[in-house]
């Protein structure tokens, strides 16, 4: 290639110096005098302008050729330089070699004389010593061989074995090998090596497999959640209580970036603020996708072996929705307990202090104010009754113990029905319940009957007179339903997800009027869960209520 390119430089700069300068000749005389050098030389002469046209070429008409500025090696010679491209012509439909020579005048390229010649002539002088090259070639490769062949059959036993022992540490089978053999002396060595460090690595995974056996069981029976959260908040490891609480996927959330993975604001400030700062930090975050949670959240970074360079953060996750929700339901408990005491006991602070200032004096007015009074403590007499059953009822769900008998539902709703007749004949209410049934329940009879009387005293309170109260009893699926639902003013629906919190009350002016202290439900609520059943209602305005009990029948009740 170089001795071409060498060549066709001095051809074109021969030609070069036979055409002199071209605004002195016709085209037509350049285009003739390229083609007698063109044909006389074997080479392809090509004449073009400072302006990129074609003037001249021995192998076609230059009236029909294109603009030859944008040619690679043309660009060079504009450049004052030698240009030299490689490439197909699409005049000659061939490949060329291309040398082209810039012409000076005045410091100034005016002419660019191009010579080329086609690649197969290269080719064919490449071809006349390759014969000889592949002979000698041949000849070097089969002594190669046959020396190769000596000293491998010799090398490759002793690579194979070592290869056979790579293989099988790699399938983790690290027991030391001892081969006897014709091997060569670094092979020993190496196999040598091998099964001590086979050894050492047996020692080691099994090491790291004990603990991390024993880390996994720690973190996975822990109560409470764990992330480990590298420097560029992706998190290295989380356990299955920080999944739940966070509604994640264990397996998909390793490795994922933290704010892709868990979309809490709060939460993502807090690991950046950790992240940045450097040190022990504390805060709380409420879940609100799935199921709603309160979560305490503590985090300390996680240092390397030398206690100095941070490697990330561990964040430990506490549930204390429980402990929320407690606080809040003790916080509305003393709020209601209050607030439902204040009323009887200042109506009768209000009544005795009126009594004592004169109104003793008049018996007409002593007599309607002691009544008001006696009214007055009956309800907190009621209140303080119900605040006691409820105690007691907490403390024997706290013990899940509770004695049971196999007893007929019958004989329970009989036994409410007394408790309740007289309220009822006041009103003119009858009380139907099937009494042929003979369907038994587990339960502890006295409890259970304060729930019933608890839902048909309800039903009487809150229902016209000259209606009717049904109970209903009966086996549905593994199930024994009892319900007692009445004619009476119904409840609306958005109270129904209330209706068994303590003191709470539809109508609290109609309640305090018919005697409630909004504690009846509650009691009920409690009774049925110490039988490990549900209570729900059923109810619309001007409808009537249902209240529907469900407790485990006899075969599937498993209390002690």
């Amino acid at each position: 290639m170089d001795h071409t390119v060498n060549e066709l430089k001095k051809r074109a700069m021969l030609f070069g110096e036979r055409i002199s300068d071209v605004s002195y000749q016709s085209p037509k005389y350049i285009d003739s005098l390229t083609n007698f050098d063109g044909a006389n030389t074997e080479t392809r002469f090509t004449v073009i302008k400072n302006d990129g046209t074609v003037i001249g070429d021995s192998e076609e008409d230059p009236d029909l050729m294109e603009n030859h500025r944008d040619r690679p090696e043309i660009r060079e010679a504009f450049k004052n330089k030698v240009g030299v491209s490689v490439r197909y012509s699409i005049t000659l439909s061939r490949d060329l070699v291309y040398v082209a020579v810039p012409m000076i005048k005045e410091d100034s390229v005016v002419t660019v004389i191009r010579a080329s010649v086609p690649v197969v002539s290269m080719n064919e002088i490449i071809e006349s010593f390759s014969l000889n090259l592949l002979l000698a070639g041949f000849f070097i490769i089969c002594v190669s061989i046959l020396i190769s062949f000596i000293l491998s059959r010799w090398l490759s036993y002793s690579y194979t074995q070592i290869i056979k022992i790579a293989d099988r540490f790699a399938r983790g089978d690290l027991t030391p090998v001892h081969i006897n053999g014709f091997l060569i002396k670094e092979s020993e060595k190496l196999i040598s090596s091998m099964n001590s460090m086979a050894r050492q690595l047996n020692e080691r995974i099994q090491t790291i497999t004990l603990q991390k056996n024993e880390q996994k069981a720690i973190l996975s029976a822990m109560v409470e959640g764990v992330i480990a959260i590298d420097l560029n908040e992706h998190i290295i490891w989380i356990n299955d209580a920080a999944s739940e609480m966070l509604n994640l996927n264990t397996q998909v959330s390793k490795g994922k970036w933290i704010q892709e993975v868990i979309r809490n604001t709060v939460f993502q400030k807090f690991i950046q603020e950790l992240l940045e700062k450097k040190e022990t930090r504390n805060t709380e975050i409420a879940i609100v996708g799935g199921i709603p949670r309160t979560i305490d959240v503590q985090g300390t970074t996680i240092k390397g072996i030398d206690n100095k360079v941070i490697n990330g953060v561990l964040v430990v996750l506490h549930d204390v929705t429980h402990l929320k929700r407690l606080e809040n339901i003790r916080r509305d408990f003393v709020s209601n307990v209050s607030h439902e005491l204040r009323t009887p006991l200042t109506s009768i602070k209000g009544f005795v202090e009126t009594l004592l200032h004169g109104a003793k004096d008049n018996p007409d007015d002593l007599l309607r104010f002691l009544y008001i009074i006696q009214k007055q403590v009956n309800r907190l007499y009621t209140i303080v009754e119900d605040l006691l059953v409820l105690s007691r009822l907490e403390k024997e769900e706290a013990k899940s113990e509770l004695q049971l008998e196999k007893v007929p539902v019958k004989n329970i709703i009989e036994s409410a029905f007394e408790v309740c007749e007289e309220q009822a004949r006041k009103k003119h209410i009858t009380i139907q319940y099937n009494t042929r049934d003979e369907l038994t329940i587990l339960v502890n009879p006295s409890i259970f009957e304060q729930a019933l009387i608890n839902l048909i005293d309800n039903a009487i309170k809150y229902s016209d007179e000259n209606t009717v109260v049904t109970i209903e009893f009966r086996k549905q699926q593994k199930n024994v339903i009892i319900s007692v639902k009445d004619n009476g003013y119904g409840i609306s629906s958005k109270h129904h997800h209330r209706l068994f919190e303590r003191f709470y009350r539809v109508d609290k002016a109609r309640s305090n009027k018919l005697g409630g202290t909004g504690l009846g439900l509650a009691i009920v609520k409690h009774i049925i869960n110490l039988h490990r059943g549900t209570v729900s209602v059923e109810s619309n305005i001007g409808q009537g209520s249902k209240f529907t009990i469900a407790l485990p029948d006899n075969r599937s009740n498993n209390l002690h």
